[in-house]
């Protein structure tokens, strides 16, 4: 297996690898992302594809922690075929947590490929 071009070291964030990569498999979505709050607490989920609601995976974490009253955010990870950081999903967890937060963009397989801040 090929060495991961931008390891992760942080355990933590490594969880959140896991947690989007079986949610994108479990839901065979397009993409699968999971993201950590101020507290711990971990959201995953994945690509919603309706015919009448379309959100990313990231889109759908940060309603979540919204939701759940996260007042920000540590790191996001998004799992997927795109080639880069979608500007929705980074105004999305600027929207929550303001700038500065790393997002990891990784392949399906969960090889983070890139990282990136809000």
């Amino acid at each position: 297996m090929p060495a991961d071009p931008h390891p992760l070291t942080d355990p933590e964030d490594r969880k959140l690898v896991t947690l989007a990569r079986s949610t994108r498999a479990r839901t065979r979505a397009a993409e699968g992302a999971c993201l950590r709050d101020r507290d711990g607490r971990t959201y995953a989920a994945a690509t919603v594809a309706l015919p009448s609601l379309r959100l990313s995976a990231v889109q759908v974490a940060v309603a979540m922690a919204v939701t759940s009253g996260a007042r920000g955010l540590e790191a996001v990870v998004v799992l997927g075929d795109t080639a880069g950081p979608d500007e929705a999903d980074l105004a999305a967890v600027r929207d929550l947590a303001g700038p500065g937060v790393p997002v990891h963009l990784g392949r399906p397989d969960g090889t983070v490929v890139a990282s990136v801040e809000s």
